[in-house]
């Protein structure tokens, strides 16, 4: 078999693996690599910029290894072949040199970029405004309480609006991740965390549970609507306009563990419901055990 057949046979194969690859992309949204709020950008431009610093290290990598492999098979003797040769400072210098300023960049760059971009950290613009987040077995369950509403699995929010989530749970712990949004944190039972989002473009976004949680963790997902100023006012007048009612008694229901998907929007008939969720589990765990369902775990 010929140099040239081996070699036609593996960019071919090489080949059909990027078309493959580009066969099974197509059509799909990267919500990681299409970011539609101002954290998941910074978070992309990070991505990208490890992404090309790592060609430093690969390209050279498999180059050399490419060469070395032509030049000295078997089958062919170079003239400059020297099986005694056992060092080189030079080159010693260049293997060690590059990977230690590589990690000295991508150090610096995580430094900065782990306090600017802070789950914690307030963002820049107007007042935001504060959700309140409580995790369920399996459901997330946003309460507005300056708009006297809540919602099951969905959370409206305007565009170009600071938002800043306060999270906890009922039970297991939870991480949310909007992907297209930036950011992710965990929440606890009986804790609070928090998580600041400013969403850019239009349009629905899932978020996830990143946490294994129980049976239904893979289903306990919640969209991200991001609209526009005037229609999330109209969405909060509306539904505070119904009589679909949240207080505890109808909260208990809800935390009862099911794996729900649907959508539900509530009149927030007790402002004060998600502190007296927290507080109630920061005593003794006592919320910890109230809603055990099978499948369940702890961490």
């Amino acid at each position: 078999m010929s140099r040239g057949f081996r070699l036609a046979v593996a960019l071919l194969i090489a080949f059909a693996i990027l078309g493959l690859f580009a066969w099974l992309l197509q059509g799909k949204q990267i919500d990681v690599l299409s970011p539609a709020g101002v954290v998941a950008d910074e978070q992309q431009k990070i991505l990208l910029f490890a992404l090309i610093l790592s060609t430093f290290v690969v390209v050279p990598v498999f180059g050399i290894l490419t060469f070395v492999s032509l030049k000295y098979r078997a089958s062919k003797r170079p003239v400059d072949y020297s099986p005694e040769w056992g060092e080189s400072k030079r080159l010693e210098l260049i293997w060690w040199g590059v990977p230690i300023a590589i990690i000295a960049v991508l150090g610096t760059v995580i430094y900065n970029t782990s306090h600017s971009l802070d789950p914690y950290k307030k963002i820049a613009g107007d007042n935001a405004i504060e959700v309140q987040v409580v995790g369920l077995q399996w459901k997330w369950l946003f309460i507005y309480p300056d708009y006297g509403v809540a919602s099951l699995n969905r959370m409206p929010i305007p565009v170009d609006k600071p938002i800043r989530l306060v999270l906890t749970t009922e039970a297991p712990m939870s991480a949310l991740w909007y992907p297209a949004l930036g950011s992710q944190i965990y929440a606890m039972n009986g804790m609070e965390s928090q998580l600041n989002v400013k969403a850019t473009k239009l349009g629905q976004y899932k978020g996830y549970n990143t946490n294994i949680n129980g049976e239904g963790y893979a289903k306990m997902t919640a969209t991200a609507d991001v609209m526009s100023m005037d229609d999330f006012l109209k969405w909060t007048n509306n539904t505070k306009s119904e009589n679909n009612l949240l207080n505890m008694p109808v909260y208990e229901e809800i935390a009862e563990p099911e794996i729900v998907q649907d959508f539900k929007s509530y009149r927030l008939d007790d402002t004060s419901l998600y502190n007296t969720v927290l507080m109630r589990n920061m005593t003794h765990g006592a919320g910890a055990s109230m809603h055990h369902g099978p499948g369940a775990t702890h961490e």
